[in-house]
């Protein structure tokens, strides 16, 4: 048994305990580079692998980062063999790196505490040690560096003498009206400072992104370690996302109009933004494509002649089907290479990336790689964006989640898993052009499936009897991960049944340690991606709007009903998992069918969408998914919140007798906390088992090593207590107290 912060397993936990510590240990891979090719033995080259990767630290509770180097040994065809190159070393306080064009450089940027105070430092590391080493928050020409991968980059010039970055703007000093610190005040001009400012609030981008008010483009000298801060950027923008122009003399970036004001940025590819060009020495600001779109992911090619991006329209659902767009940097003409799919054109259902992989062209600087979801898979995908063809190079592996981390000098770094394999890091080289089917991979770190899980996709297909309603006719698919082998009386497994949030997302077929996790201790996972998921085309997208609450609950429980009629399932065992727009299907259920669900926990649910609408960061959403208009403008009228009422899932809370737990995170910006709450004292009123669990410091997500292993064995063990006893009657159920937990 580790030691350390969680005494909750050590003394709760037992079995469960034993399993998650096992199967979270798996690491993944977040960050890969191909270094120069040099001469190997037998006429083979050699090319330098280094990549990045975290791992849970459950006995110190953070999440431990870690690097890998390996020489991959090409014949001029594959590669043949890759070589470990001595061990694993920890990786502390690094928050972004990037390395130079040539490789001869590499950009870092570290963070360490200083008396009490974070000090963000920008390193240059080259093959003789640290040239040089400058303190971004002595500076003090900037605020916080941006680090996250919605406007945060670190791009380096293709002279290597200047490294761009964004970072918050610069705020004045503050001072109370009534109080004077004379220490602080030492050097410090009375400009420089605003009394009576203090509490003022400042917009920030909603749900991860909360410390993002006002960003601004910089650019470190490298040979000067001076720091500048361009002017010309319209100040209803706000830049992110920035790169280099071919000649180095001005910056590409996106810009977030941010004007009325912000709405939440973070799974939402549907707000307003367009393509800009800054001229460092003039100013100017130079618009490159439409700006009544939002867009995202500018890529340039190898030879510098065309950009590549993503683009979708404005509004509407907050994550569709999108465009892959391609800027001729001469003429400045753009066109559309791959085009939004409604439904399927020759078994391709659409591009849905949340972002181009920073290394995504091909040396030929004609075709592109990006992995996407199709359907229940994330495939690998080569576009030509000359033709406009689109070729998966991954369809029909055992693998069913490949993820490319990068492509350079035509050598594809990928990872991949399935729900029964964890991460794979994988290699290979991309064949010449109409050739890429034949493409050979090569593991270059070894991690095996596990025998005693196996995994199938069940194919969903919904009754045509709903008239008007768009899509009805369109299957969709629910991915189904069980433990081999038949249990002893020959009864079924119980069934853990998980909508996924969103609600436009997806469960891709990749390893969630969690679910397996629950495999391990006897249940079938029945993971359900409802029409209005990603990959199944923007005709099954569309189709959820105006129906949430309908269509979803309807098609979970017909995944539901499938998955008992075709499978050794127990269907008196039966318990839902969910979270978000997830939670809010399962909510949905247990009210709906109360008699079905013997257990239910979720994270984060909505449960009142007319409650929610003033203290969401995406108020839009709650107007576009009743099919509601929305501006900016908008006040809601007395049918808007009948409606949104009605499509909420605490219409039926009369109904439930379902034993509930509720896992939120107070610092959640997307789904309030109080929705929760106000679920809880409800059913608490009604003597239904209901037990909340609040987390000071969590998110949406409720991310972090600690809450991430808390909320699961929470879970884990409610699921395990409820669906272990038969239970009938709700007055059975009843004479369980309520409980609330505080962490």
């Amino acid at each position: 048994m580790r030691q350390g912060g969680f005494s909750l397993f050590q003394e709760r936990g037992g079995p469960i305990d034993a399993v998650y510590q096992e199967l979270s240990e798996f690491p993944s891979v977040t960050y890969a580079r191909v270094g120069a090719g040099f001469a190997g033995c037998g006429g083979n080259k050699c090319f330098p692998l280094y990549t990045e990767w975290c791992q849970p630290d459950l006995g110190s509770c953070r999440q431990l980062r870690f690097s890998r180097q390996h020489v991959l040994h090409h014949d001029g065809r594959a590669v043949v063999s890759v070589t470990p190159v001595g061990v694993p070393a920890e990786i502390r306080d690094q928050l972004l790196v990037q390395v130079s064009p040539t490789g001869r450089l590499k950009a870092v940027l570290t963070h360490h505490l200083e008396r009490g105070q974070k000090q963000e430092v920008l390193e240059v590391w080259s093959s003789s040690g640290r040239v040089i080493c400058v303190n971004l928050t002595e500076l003090d020409e900037h605020g916080r560096v941006y680090t996250d991968g919605q406007f945060g980059c670190l791009a380096w010039s293709s002279s290597e003498t200047r490294i761009l970055y964004v970072a918050e703007r610069k705020r004045p000093k503050v001072q109370p009206l009534f109080f004077q610190d004379r220490s602080s005040q030492e050097g410090e001009k009375p400009s420089e400072t605003r009394k009576g400012e203090q509490f003022v609030y400042y917009d920030n981008w909603g749900e991860m992104l909360s410390d993002n008010s006002v960003p601004v483009l910089c650019v470190l000298d490298v040979e000067t370690k001076e720091i500048s801060v361009p002017g010309g950027i319209p100040g209803h923008l706000s830049p992110g996302q920035a790169l280099w122009s071919p000649n180095d003399k001005g910056v590409v970036f996106v810009g977030w109009w941010h004007e009325p004001f912000r709405l939440g940025l973070n799974a939402c590819s549907n707000r307003r933004s367009a393509l800009f060009l800054l001229e460092l020495l003039g100013g100017s600001c130079e618009l490159l494509s439409s700006d009544c779109q939002a867009v995202s992911s500018p890529r340039l090619s190898p030879d510098g002649t065309h950009l590549l991006y993503l683009e979708g329209p404005v509004f509407g659902p907050h994550r569709q089907c999108l465009k892959l767009q391609m800027l001729n940097w001469q003429t400045k003409f753009t066109h559309t290479v791959v085009d939004v799919v409604r439904t399927a054109t020759d078994g391709f259902w659409g591009i849905y990336s949340g972002a181009l992989p920073l290394l995504c062209w091909a040396m030929d600087s004609r075709r592109v790689l990006l992995s996407t979801p199709q359907r229940s898979r994330k495939e690998l995908l080569v576009v030509d964006t000359k033709l406009g063809s689109v070729k998966c190079i991954t369809a029909g592996t055992p693998e069913g989640c490949w993820t490319l981390l990068g492509i350079q000098q035509d050598l594809l770094v990928v990872n991949c898993s399935s729900p029964s394999c964890p991460p794979v890091l994988k290699v290979g080289v991309l064949p010449p052009a109409g050739s890429e089917q034949e493409l050979q991979w090569m593991r270059a770190v070894e991690t095996s499936a596990l025998p005693d899980l196996k995994w199938k996709i069940l194919t969903v297909q919904p009754p045509v009897t709903e008239e008007g309603i768009p899509c009805a006719d369109l299957a969709f698919e629910a991915l189904l991960l069980r433990p081999r082998g038949s249990r002893p009386g020959g009864r079924g497994c119980p069934l853990v049944v998980s909508p996924h949030g969103g609600p436009h997302a997806a469960f891709g077929a990749c390893w969630r340690p969690t679910m397996a996790c629950l495999c391990r201790l006897g249940f079938a996972v029945l993971m359900v991606n409802y029409r209005g998921s990603l990959g199944f085309g923007q005709a099954s997208i569309e189709s959820l709007i105006s129906r949430v609450g309908i269509q979803d609950v309807e098609d979970t429980q017909l995944a539901v009903e499938l998955a008992l009629q075709s499978e050794p399932l127990d269907p008196n065992r039966i318990a839902l998992l969910g979270g978000s727009h997830g939670g809010f299907v399962c909510c949905h259920l247990i009210g709906r069918y109360p008699t079905m669900y013997k257990a239910c926990a979720v994270r984060s649910p909505v449960v009142n969408m007319a409650t929610l609408l003033g203290t969401s960061d995406i108020p839009d959403w709650r107007y576009t998914s009743l099919g509601l208009p929305y501006c900016f403008e908008r006040i809601p009228s007395e049918e808007d919140l009948v409606a949104m009422l009605l499509h909420s899932p605490i219409i039926h809370a009369a109904k439930v007798c379902t034993p509930l737990l509720l896992c939120v995170g107070a610092k959640d910006r997307r789904v309030s906390p109080y929705q929760a709450l106000e679920y809880y004292r409800v059913l608490q009123a009604r003597g239904i088992p209901v037990r909340l669990l609040w987390y000071p410091e969590g998110n949406h997500t409720l991310s972090g090593v600690q809450t991430e292993a808390d909320f699961f064995m929470n879970c884990a063990q409610w699921i395990m207590k409820h669906l272990s006893v038969e239970t009938t009657t709700g007055g059975q159920q009843a004479s369980e107290k309520a409980e609330l937990s505080l962490f």
